[in-house]
């Protein structure tokens, strides 16, 4: 009696583009969108591990911390390791993301890090003057319009923003070190200052564990027969009656994209 080996099964999840929360047609990555998915790749008996695949330059913080939570727990629920590959970039929300895994891949040229937080607008106040306009602002709450964009800077808002993206930027620190602990090069200041480095930089600083592509890596895990199944969203349904609409979008965020890959040279 021949008795045939089962194939040993992998899920992968994809992870493309900027962690944002859904807004209808708007693409980003969120947990409103992949729970399902992330669920489902953790679902099947036989899988042997989970692994993400990972190319975003970043986003929402809150965002990539529900995705990066939620695959923890799962990890541990059901005892499956998680392993990350960082393809082009995996940088801000991206790492953290990637932090999800509990071995990190990359390649020797992906760009690794950004362990930081931003924010950026403009100032149209001297603008306006100039153009004879008056900006007229009620509210009710002293702070309801700080760093309003159309009025001149001031010293306390700047603050207390800074002081907002200071929490923000412990909890992700912390979180970085409570993922990957000992590996961290702790001599190396520059880890958690918003810089970033190449894939082989970023091993030697521990940020990422092996220089490897997924496939070779899972294949030399588990085997050449390894069978690997992809678990993503499904794809929404073309909305003939406002094509204008989800083609504007769709181009916003094609551009949004762009800028946000652009920063790392992409």
């Amino acid at each position: 009696m021949f008795r045939f080996k089962k194939k040993k099964l992998v899920s992968t999840i994809v992870f493309t583009g900027i962690i944002a929360p859904n807004m209808g047609r708007r693409k980003g990555l969120n947990i409103q969108d992949f729970d399902k998915s992330i669920e489902q790749a953790f679902q099947n008996k036989n899988v042997k591990a989970v692994a993400l695949q990972i190319n975003s330059p970043g986003g929402s913080p809150v965002q990539s911390e529900f995705l990066a939570k939620r695959i923890i727990q799962l990890s541990k629920e059901k005892d499956i390791p998680v392993l990350s590959f960082i393809e082009d970039v995996a940088a801000s929300g991206g790492y953290w993301l990637a932090c999800a895994g509990n071995e990190i891949f990359s390649s020797k040229a992906s760009i690794v890090g950004s362990i930081g937080v931003i924010s950026a607008g403009f100032g149209f106040n001297k603008a306006i003057e100039k153009l004879g306009i008056e900006r007229r602002i009620y509210t009710a709450g002293k702070n309801k319009s700080i760093l309003d964009p159309f009025s001149p800077e001031k010293n306390e808002d700047v603050k207390k923003l800074k002081n907002v993206q200071n929490e923000l930027h412990e909890q992700f620190i912390d979180f970085v070190k409570s993922r990957r602990g000992s590996k961290l090069d702790n001599k190396e200041k520059e880890i958690f200052s918003g810089s970033f480095w190449s894939g082989e930089t970023a091993k030697k600083i521990g940020l990422v564990d092996e220089i490897g592509e997924m496939k070779s890596v899972l294949k030399e895990r588990f085997g050449e027969n390894v069978k690997i199944k992809e678990y993503s969203p499904k794809k929404k349904l073309f909305d003939f009656g406002n094509l204008i609409s989800v083609a504007f979008e769709n181009l916003l965020d094609k551009v949004e994209q762009k800028i946000n890959f652009g920063k790392f040279g992409l």
